[in-house]
């Protein structure tokens, strides 16, 4: 059975500027307070205790900076807890930072397989499925050269194919994605909705309340790195619309 399992997490990130020779002569014409100096830590997740089962689709919501992210990269194995402990049983996709894996000097045949690597298939796997990949991101020739040459559009349409084409159990998903023109991205939405029917649990960061109570049985509101509600979706959706009304 998969499920996600949060006890006590924390996450908080160590922030260190780099000292650049553009910032030492800038900071000769600043006043000591406008310093580009910047040292300290975020605290990004504080005390989180959730347990997600299969059948759950999870919906988050909350302003920018809340650490809706940051739950999703946790969850991903991006960054581990620096405190509490994070249990994970599934095979997890994530629909978010795609270019992660990608060599910019290798051809889009090669990505294909970089990338499938990096999303924990086999070689085997992989290859019994590159030509369905190649087929979905309809970039045909181009796939014979390095990516650095790619359009950005045509580096999402590959992305894209390559980590919507496993078959997971677990989906984690940052709001919507842009993947090339209107055509491709009607076929890429297709295929993103029959995605999170299919998985056993949907982990979906949103703004858009309409895909949140289409797609979510459940939602938690954050703030501030914290759990501020959790509920039926359409209950915290309104709590959450109805604050930010008032401010």
């Amino acid at each position: 059975m998969c499920f996600i399992k949060l006890e006590n997490v924390n996450l908080v990130y160590n922030i260190r500027k780099e000292t650049k020779i553009k910032d030492l002569f800038l900071n000769r014409f600043r006043q000591e307070s406008q310093s580009l100096e910047i040292e300290g830590k975020i605290h990004a997740l504080k005390d989180i205790n959730l347990t997600i089962n299969s059948g759950d689709r999870l919906g988050i919501i909350g302003p920018n900076g809340a650490g809706k992210s940051s739950f999703l990269k946790l969850i991903a194995g991006i960054y581990p807890p620096t405190r509490g402990r994070l249990s994970v049983r599934g095979k997890i996709a994530c629909l978010f930072e795609l270019a992660t894996g990608f060599e910019m000097e290798a051809t889009g045949w090669d990505n294909i397989f970089l990338r499938g690597l990096m999303l924990g298939q086999t070689p085997k796997t992989i290859r019994e499925k590159v030509r369905e990949i190649a087929e979905f991101s309809e970039l045909g020739k181009y796939l014979d050269i390095p990516v650095k040459y790619y359009s950005s559009g045509m580096f999402m349409r590959l992305a894209f194919s390559v980590s919507t084409a496993i078959e997971p159990e677990i989906l984690l998903l940052d709001e919507v994605i842009a993947a090339g023109d209107a055509a491709f991205l009607v076929k890429a939405n297709q295929r993103m909705k029959s995605l999170m029917g299919k998985v056993k649990i949907l982990v979906f960061v949103t703004h858009s309340m309409d895909s949140l109570k289409n797609f979510c049985n459940t939602c938690i509101w954050m703030e501030n790195g914290q759990m501020k509600m959790m509920g039926v979706p359409e209950q915290v959706s309104n709590s959450y619309i109805s604050l930010i009304s008032q401010s």
